[in-house]
């Protein structure tokens, strides 16, 4: 379920892209076993994600964790999803208008 935006957000800021308590929440679709790990863009409003370690030991997870702590600036954890291609990240120590600003290339 998405979570309001915060008051006086950007109208035009990504789909995937969600506030939490502690920084920000990114819906991710999660690609891995992939050549090189990257952002790829979108996939449907969850943002796409591939990652070059397998998805055994946890291993793709902390693949994603950090590529997106690096991408946004803060310290990522997977929420809910850790089995799943379909993930939620928080990461934390990030403002909601730096999440905005790292997204809009995306």
């Amino acid at each position: 379920t998405r979570r309001p935006r915060p008051e006086g957000s950007p109208v035009n800021a990504p789909p995937f892209l969600g506030p939490h308590p502690e920084g920000v929440v990114v819906e991710c679709w999660v690609v891995p076993g992939a050549s090189r790990s990257e952002i790829k863009g979108r996939h449907g409003g969850a943002l796409r994600v591939r990652v070059a370690a397998p998805p055994e030991g946890g291993r793709a997870n902390a693949e994603v964790c950090r590529l997106l702590g690096e991408t946004f600036g803060g310290k990522a954890r997977v929420e809910s999803g850790s089995t799943s291609r379909s993930k939620r990240v928080v990461v934390a120590g990030v403002t909601w208008e730096e999440a905005v600003r790292a997204a809009a290339r995306y």
